[in-house]
């Protein structure tokens, strides 16, 4: 799995489009960029809906009751936060973007949870970890960002225990009338238009929503999961369609 893959299309989508630069350096230049008020503007724009996304990633998450969890792509940190919730004794968050990072270690700190919760830089295609050192992986918002989607799950099956899952929420189109055709306005005009108002980063919020577009979702993405070396993934479509929650067995 060193050669690039084309399974994705997401893959060749950069922020920027710049050539000299890789697609992650240009990702982690654009979380930077956006960290500030990008909690704000994702409430704003699933209009709250994925906080309760996220809450169902918990309840899967406890019931895997693991005892360790790896939450990459971590952002800020609101999934992480809610693994306190669970019997973890280890939790790690950890993302390319130090920006994202420092805010979300700032509410960790506020939540007094940072000695529950370790919040790091790094690589979702070459992560730090031994071999199955984590029960649960999640990526929450985070996988159409990896630069070669199959290395990183590669690299996500490679830290997983034996009996491991990985839980991914991410966005996803809707099959049917009208919920498609209102996602496509969502998408294609009203996020860029939240993004140029209300963050100085002006190309964000337009790259998220190429990228959501081009992603492959539902049975697809499954098929990717267990072309990887995954045993088995399921999918389970969120709010109509506008997100996919997958539960994948290692």
């Amino acid at each position: 799995m060193t050669e690039k893959s084309n399974s994705n299309p997401a893959d060749s989508i950069k922020p920027y489009g710049k050539s000299d630069k890789s697609k992650k350096e240009e990702v982690a230049q654009m979380f930077d960029n956006i960290s500030e008020n990008y909690d704000q503007l994702n409430r704003m724009i699933s209009f709250g809906a994925d906080i309760k996304w996220r809450k169902k990633v918990l309840k899967m998450v406890k019931e895997a009751r693991p005892t360790s969890i790896l939450d990459i792509a971590t952002g800020t940190g609101d999934l992480a936060i809610l693994f306190a919730e669970s019997e973890a004794k280890r939790i790690v968050g950890l993302d390319i973007s130090v920006g994202m990072l420092d805010v979300g270690k700032q509410k960790i700190k506020d939540l007094k949870l940072d000695k529950r919760i370790e919040m790091l830089v790094g690589d979702s295609e070459n992560l730090p970890f031994d071999d199955h050192s984590f029960d649960v992986v999640t990526v929450s918002f985070g996988i159409r960002n990896f630069e070669n989607l199959e290395k990183g799950l590669g690299e996500i099956l490679r830290v997983l225990s034996p009996k491991g899952q990985l839980i991914v929420l991410e966005t996803s189109v809707p099959d049917n009338f009208p919920f498609k055709q209102g996602y496509y306005i969502h998408s294609k005009v009203i996020l860029p238009a939240i993004g140029k108002l209300f963050s100085k980063d002006k190309r964000a919020y337009s790259y998220l929503s190429e990228s959501a577009s081009a992603f492959p979702y539902g049975q697809k993405l499954c098929d990717i999961f267990q072309k990887v070396g995954f045993s088995k993934a399921d999918f389970f479509k969120q709010t109509m369609g506008v997100a996919t929650i997958y539960q994948v067995f290692k």
